[in-house]
């Protein structure tokens, strides 16, 4: 994993698109701010189109939150 602050962008946006509990809960928040950082997502963007360092990039804020329980129903 490396920095690029695209892949983060898009990863973070993937992330709060997949996970987000409503419109309060605080991984809604993150649209919030990649609008404020002028970030755009584009209209393909999914975990499938992610770069492989994005990719481990959403992993890693899945792994690090609160859905490992989630996770391992699945």
């Amino acid at each position: 994993m490396y920095f690029n602050r695209f892949d983060i962008c898009e990863a973070y946006y993937c992330f709060a698109s997949d996970w987000h509990g409503g419109q309060w809960s605080k991984e809604y928040m993150i649209f919030s701010r990649l609008h404020h950082m002028g970030f755009k997502a584009r209209q393909s963007l999914s975990f499938e189109t992610l770069t492989d360092n994005a990719k481990q990039i959403y992993l890693n804020l899945v792994h690090g939150s609160n859905f490992n329980a989630y996770l391992k129903d699945m």
